[in-house]
């Protein structure tokens, strides 16, 4: 979600302007994949790389988090959505950190919209933090080095309850995932606009997923083996 302070310095208005406009753009993008049936929606909120940026925006970015949290999750649990939120949540403050644990406890019963929210979050921290816990819960870290799998390592990821992602959205104009998901957009189609965050409402959504439906998904075969492999996953 890019183009926040982008949107607010060319309106001649302080950053923070930005961010609280991003909030609802947040909004309809909820709204909007509820319309269309889309059960998973991963937001991609603070990066781990955004705590070097100036404190005083960091801190406002904090408030933000906390007056959303407090004021969005009624309306998430009435519209059938289950919140999570993933990243190094240790970073935050106790007061944030329990805001999260209440808004997951009060949607937890949720399926309609799976929505997550990665905050203080990196793709390389998450697939180090998977090995690191894979390891954990091995009886024999050895044995487990020789027979490793990709599901095994998969099933430890921050968003190892949700599906890899079919599309990525990336808005504000740059052309790169910006370490977020690595392992789990390996074969996710890649839609970047220019559009910038808070600018990109239901109708920017729609178009993103409009050019996802002009896509053909291989997975690394060739057309002709497509109809087989829809039918195997059917059976």
């Amino acid at each position: 979600m890019d183009g926040n302070g982008r949107w607010a310095t060319a309106r001649h208005l302080p950053r923070v302007a930005g961010h609280s406009r991003g909030v609802d753009a947040v909004r309809t993008a909820v709204e909007q994949a509820g319309r269309h049936g889309i059960e998973y929606l991963t937001l991609f909120a603070f990066s781990s790389e955004n705590w070097k940026r100036p404190q005083d925006e960091v801190s406002t970015l904090m408030r933000l988090f906390v007056s959303a949290l407090q004021k969005e999750v009624g309306r998430l649990d009435k519209q059938g959505v289950r919140l999570r939120v993933v990243g190094e949540l240790g970073a935050f403050d106790r007061q944030l950190q329990a805001l999260i644990r209440d808004a997951e406890r009060a949607t937890a019963s949720n399926s309609k919209l799976h929505l997550t929210i990665c905050a203080s979050y990196g793709g390389r921290w998450d697939i180090v933090a998977s090995v690191r816990s894979l390891l954990a819960s091995a009886d024999d870290p050895r044995a487990l080095a020789a027979t490793l799998s990709e599901g095994q390592l998969a099933e430890h990821l921050a968003l190892g309850f949700a599906p890899d992602p079919d599309l990525l959205i990336r808005t504000g104009g740059e052309q790169r995932v910006s370490n977020f998901l690595l392992w789990q957009c390996a074969y996710s189609e890649l839609y970047f606009t220019h559009t910038l965050w808070p600018d990109f409402d239901a109708a920017a959504f729609d178009a993103a997923l409009a050019w996802y439906a002009t896509r053909e998904r291989r997975f690394g075969l060739v057309n002709g083996q497509l109809p087989l492999a829809a039918e195997a996953a059917r059976a």
